[in-house]
């Protein structure tokens, strides 16, 4: 369970102005939750725009197996014709997930709340995740681990209850995926269950559930209303829809950075998902001085979407709050490739979060800056990055631990520093983004391997 056996390396070279215009990706994260609320839905879920990549297709075989029918209409449009609620199967294999942390951990919460048995694997990098953090909370609502390898990880194998228990949950880290489970499991409980964060995540879970006819009461928690309690009311009758996803904010943000960062670049990006919780990185960046315009708002899906023309921009440095980790923390990797352009400090505080991801992301990214001459601190959590604003000289091999937005990052650098740069591995970039290089090199980039 790993991924090709051959590392693939990838090299970026500096070379004309990105000028055109591209529409990234289908949002992962919506196109995970698609799949299992049309898994879970009577009737028949229609999905455009649709992610292919690796992930989104392991969750799909995922639904297939718990009793689905799937077919894929064309591409990025699918029909889902779900069991509903209470309608779920024993699967026959494992669920092997790949490298898929968002779609395991959001199906543990659906098997743990239903009355089947299943267990959990995927690939080596998914097998060093953490998933102790999920299985707490369903551990109360009854499921029980029948199964796991040393720290609650994969390999695992869950039992659901007849009725999940429903339960109010305060989250011990602002997750997204932990929020997601609860919830999940909690649609086989009778009465409510109420997950509370000190600090909002992002919130396609809820909006997903209301677009699929649950109820949900969503309200401010917390000094300052920073927080949220969610309430959903159990064993609700979800009806297949229409979702259409999308394009996604953290694929966005690769050639986004790239056209900041390469002198007298011009870029549009459309169809990107404007919401709140999810443009942090937007938002820093324009603090930094980058011109990004937002065009053409519209609603999608249940999602504020935009186009975004982005211009080559000379950045500054700025002290990224820790509160607005959870609106951006897949986009630190490119955020810190940023920096190295940025004249001054930039400082991103509060990243624990990123020490659990596909790889300890903090560690990976201090070791890629170091390996192409820009230079860094790291101070507990927090990431600091100086630069006097001229390209960093680059020249570098990154190792990207199986790691997509560590090795489309380290790529972005290689398209605006002196030197080029080579990731180790590039075949993992089909998680999430497969069209990754042809895009890039259709705008001008020099993408090779």
């Amino acid at each position: 369970m790993s991924h090709a056996s051959e590392p693939q390396p990838v090299t970026a070279s500096p070379g004309t102005p990105l000028r055109g215009a591209l529409r990234p990706p289908g949002d992962k994260s919506i196109s995970h939750r698609a799949m299992i609320f049309g898994l879970l839905s009577i009737g028949e879920t229609r999905i455009e725009g649709l992610l292919e990549g690796d992930d989104v297709l392991r969750t799909a075989d995922a639904a297939r197996a718990l009793g689905a029918s799937i077919e894929r209409l064309g591409e990025g449009r699918w029909r889902v014709k779900g069991v509903g609620i209470g309608g779920l199967s024993d699967p026959e294999g494992v669920l092997d997930f790949g490298n898929a942390g968002t779609g395991s951990r959001l199906m543990m919460g659906v098997v743990g709340g239903q009355p089947i048995t299943a267990t959990f694997d995927g690939d080596a990098s998914l097998r060093k995740r953490p998933m102790r953090r999920i299985l707490d909370p369903l551990l109360r609502m009854g499921t029980q681990i029948v199964s796991e390898a040393e720290g609650g990880r994969v390999p695992l194998t869950l039992r659901g209850p007849a009725e999940a228990i429903p339960l109010t949950y305060e989250t011990p880290v602002a997750s997204a995926q932990i929020k997601s489970a609860v919830l999940l499991a909690a649609l086989n409980a009778p009465g409510i269950t109420t997950v509370i964060e000190a600090a909002a995540t992002r919130d396609h879970t809820e909006r997903m559930l209301r677009l699929f006819g649950a109820e949900v009461a969503v309200t401010p928690h917390g000094p300052g209303g920073h927080g949220r309690s969610i309430a959903l009311t159990g064993q609700p009758t979800l009806r297949g829809t229409d979702v259409i996803v999308p394009a996604d904010p953290s694929s966005a943000a690769f050639p986004l950075v790239a056209a900041l960062i390469v002198p007298g670049s011009e870029v549009t990006i459309h169809g990107v998902m404007m919401n709140p919780l999810r443009i942090g990185l937007i938002t820093t960046l324009l603090e930094m001085g980058a011109d990004i315009e937002r065009l053409n708002e519209r609603e999608e899906g249940g999602e504020t979407v935009a186009d975004l023309r982005v211009r080559a921009s000379r950045l500054k440095g700025v002290d990224v709050p820790a509160e607005r980790a959870p609106a951006m923390i897949d986009e630190y990797p490119v955020l810190a490739v940023a920096a190295a352009f940025a004249e001054g400090t930039t400082r991103m505080n509060g990243l624990h979060e990123l020490r659990v991801k596909e790889s300890d992301r903090l560690a990976a990214v201090a070791d890629g800056l170091a390996a192409n001459g820009i230079d860094y601190v790291i101070e507990g959590d927090d990431l600091i990055v100086q630069s006097d604003g001229s390209a960093p000289r680059g020249g570098g091999t990154v190792a990207t631990h199986l790691d997509h937005r560590i090795a489309m990052s380290f790529l972005v650098l290689g398209l605006a520093s002196r030197e080029p740069v080579t990731v180790d591995d590039g075949a993992m970039i089909a998680t999430s983004f497969p069209s990754f290089t042809p895009s890039m090199t259709a705008l001008g980039a020099a993408i090779s391997g």
